[in-house]
């Protein structure tokens, strides 16, 4: 379990409304599991059945009573609702409870941050948090801003120094904001230009999508650790909600010489805020620009069902939504007398961890990706001898043999290669 250096555990009650939602207990479940990543500690659970959330309080009056004395009862400092509440729902429910209130958005939010590791990470999520505080500014928030300087017209010193200070805290964040975002689309047109040039070398590209914590790294890992250019670049993988939020891309070598590039991107998780989403576009880029996505599914989950339907909202609102797909149910290892690998179409039931399942990952993939890919004989002239060298290392020779004047080969290519060596096909 990775430490939040930025909070010491804290005991918290979970607090959610029932409003006849099928998925809300499964919603209750992954609240725990994401204050656990959070480092906090869950004593008490408080659940409340209405058709709406109360507009003042979220909880009815008694409810709230009733949270303020599990509060008193357990210890607890803080109250975690499975819901984004409103500024005022906040204020109502930390006076009426004597203790912090943190919302399911701000605590999604605050796992990011503590997990975020390169700039364009940390960038995202400083963004979705500035864009969450600022309707939730208060005149109590301690927030350090550069003081106001010169005189000021008359309207804005009028409205007294509360109302003051709360616009000069609004104007800061939305400088920063501003900032933050010119900042984040120069990384993003860098990592366009790099996308481009993938493109146009014909490299494919495989990103791995679906649930956190359903096994993408480790599918990642292991094909690295088998097929990867360079086998000791693993991503890191842990038993927990996000444990990683970059999107790491590696070259997959295939023993045929074919390749492709493998993406491992962040996980998604139901009620992901909508300022996130928007945020980590970026970070799903390579998603968006796919070849083939391989949705992986924790089939081991009794709640997978719903997992799926939150990675197709998810992908939907990104907008990837019409690249190839290939769903892997994946930890069948854990399922009892579950066969694997098994294969229908392209869905496939398999364990990560198990070789031959990994062999059949790879034969789907270079079925989609590959499937421009022409077989044809060249012959290369003994004086173009360097041209065989290379279609040795760069391409799939299967066969190979001579005549009086140069090499013949029977090989398979990338469209690109097709029209490179044109001129030294042999029809057939």
């Amino acid at each position: 379990m990775i430490e939040n250096e930025q909070h010491p555990k804290r005991q918290v009650i979970l607090a959610g409304l029932d409003q006849q939602n099928e998925n809300f207990e499964y919603e209750m479940t992954e609240l725990a599991n994401l204050a656990a990543a959070n480092n906090m500690i869950v004593v008490g659970q408080l659940i409340q059945k209405l058709e709406r959330p109360n507009a003042s309080t979220y909880f009815g009056k008694g409810k709230v009573t009733e949270l303020k004395e599990a509060l008193e009862y357990y210890g607890a400092e803080m109250v975690v609702t499975n819901d984004e509440l409103s500024p005022s729902q906040i204020r109502n429910l930390e006076a009426g409870t004597q203790a912090d209130i943190m919302d399911r958005t701000a605590l999604i939010l605050d796992i990011f941050a503590s997990r975020a590791k390169t700039k364009i990470a940390k960038l995202q999520v400083a963004i979705a948090q500035l864009k969450y505080q600022l309707p939730r500014l208060r005149t109590s928030m301690n927030v350090r801003l550069d003081q106001q300087t010169g005189g000021g017209g008359g309207s804005f010193t009028s409205r007294g120094a509360g109302e003051t200070k709360l616009e000069m805290n609004r104007r800061h964040i939305q400088h920063q904001i501003s900032l933050m975002q010119a900042e984040l689309t120069n990384i993003e047109a860098d990592d366009e230009t790099r996308r481009a040039y993938r493109a146009k070398q014909s490299i494919r590209n495989v990103a791995l999508v679906g649930y956190t914590n359903a096994g993408k790294s480790t599918i990642m890992n292991e094909l690295v650790k088998r097929f990867g250019d360079n086998k000791e670049k693993t991503v890191f993988q842990a038993d927990m909600l996000f444990a990683t939020l970059e999107t790491s891309v590696r070259k997959i070598q295939l023993p045929d010489n074919q390749n492709f590039l493998l993406s491992d991107t962040v996980g998604f998780v139901s009620k992901l805020p909508h300022g996130l989403v928007a945020a980590f576009r970026a970070t799903l880029a390579e998603a968006a620009d796919a070849d083939l996505l391989i949705q992986v599914v924790d089939y081991a989950d009794p709640h997978y069902q719903e997992m799926m339907a939150t990675t197709a909202k998810t992908l939907k609102e990104i907008g990837v939504g019409d690249i190839p797909m290939v769903t892997v149910y994946n930890k069948a290892d854990q399922i009892p007398e579950q066969v694997y690998p098994d294969r229908t179409g392209d869905t496939l039931v398999l364990s990560a961890l198990d070789s031959t399942s990994q062999d059949t990952l790879v034969d789907v993939v270079k079925e989609h990706i590959f499937a421009d890919y022409i077989t044809t004989t060249l012959h290369i002239p003994f004086s173009d001898g360097q041209l065989v060298s290379e279609l040795n290392e760069q391409a799939t020779v299967h066969e190979l043999s001579y005549d009086e004047s140069g090499t013949v080969m029977k090989v398979t290519l990338t469209p690109i290669q097709v029209a490179r060596f044109e001129k030294y096909q042999i029809n057939e």
